[in-house]
């Protein structure tokens, strides 16, 4: 039986008709089946300009025709894997960032592929979804570049924290998609030496153990399954959250605006991580 939830949104995922979607839509058909949300499929097909294609209609004909049987496949592909997760796919027309970033404004999460480019690629590539639909979103976005470590046991999703609004919105959601997974729950707080120190580190380091103390307390008490662990690291917060998410199910911050965290040039965390970490990145808006 397709489960439709009344009043819950659908997962929208991206699919790449010119690349391989099944590591980012097994993810999503798997969290719309944990969710029991609908998934929308959506493939965004460029106009003439923004393509190698010659200009005109038979050469859109064919892409709009293509984009058709990749959609097909895939949702032939989710109803495979999850039939009871009901499927719609839309084929619609515009640059990828742009469609997707307007599909996401009505999911509850948008689902996104990741080609794993450098940086300067990433912003210069016409085709590039990942960083301005995650700067855009007002949902929870995940960048899929890798398979899951679901052979790693215990299973863990590692949660990154600074003690601002937005890493409190994504330690609910952390907490929630542990719960939901039976997953144990990594606490990550990184700690970077300034380059003068007003206070003994060790005086610093014990705020930032007494920070994730609090930020986690009234989770822990929702979610009593949970088994969750506090670390306080060291370093750049790119390199040692990526770190210590090596073998995890999923990385797990949050964003403010377009993106940020909380010391660190706007984006730059949220943006590292997306290139540099091997397990899914799941990013959370404030509001």
């Amino acid at each position: 039986m397709t489960v439709h939830p009344a009043g819950n949104r659908d997962i929208v995922v991206g699919i790449d008709p010119d690349r391989n979607w099944h590591l980012a839509l097994a993810w999503a058909a798997d969290e719309a089946q944990r969710r029991r949300l609908p998934l929308r499929l959506v493939l965004a097909v460029p106009p003439p300009h923004d393509t190698h294609h010659v200009d005109g209609t038979p050469e859109q004909t064919a892409l709009r025709q293509a984009g058709s049987d990749r959609l097909e496949q895939a949702s032939n592909w989710v109803s495979d894997r999850h039939p009871e997760v009901g499927v719609t796919g839309d084929l619609l027309g515009g640059s990828p960032a742009h469609v997707l970033g307007g599909a996401a404004r009505e999911a509850r999460m948008i689902v996104l592929g990741s080609r794993h480019l450098s940086r300067t690629a990433e912003f210069f590539s016409a085709g590039s979804l990942v960083v301005p639909v995650t700067a855009q979103a007002h949902c929870p976005v995940v960048v899929v570049g890798d398979a899951e470590h679901i052979s790693q046991q215990p299973p863990y999703i590692v949660a990154g924290t600074d003690g601002s609004a937005s890493a409190t919105a994504a330690l609910a959601f952390a907490f929630d998609e542990a719960d939901l997974r039976g997953a144990a729950l990594r606490v990550v707080c990184v700690w970077q030496r300034p380059l003068i120190m007003l206070d003994d580190e060790e005086v610093a380091l014990r705020a930032q153990r007494t920070l994730l103390s609090e930020a986690t307390a009234g989770l822990s008490e929702k979610y009593p399954d949970v088994h969750v662990t506090h670390e306080v690291l060291t370093g750049h917060p790119v390199e040692e959250l990526a770190r210590a998410a090596e073998h995890a199910l999923a990385v797990v911050v949050g964003r403010r605006g377009r993106g940020g965290y909380t010391g660190m040039r706007i984006g730059s965390v949220v943006h590292g991580l997306l290139h540099r970490a091997h397990c899914p990145v799941i990013t959370i808006p404030t509001d």
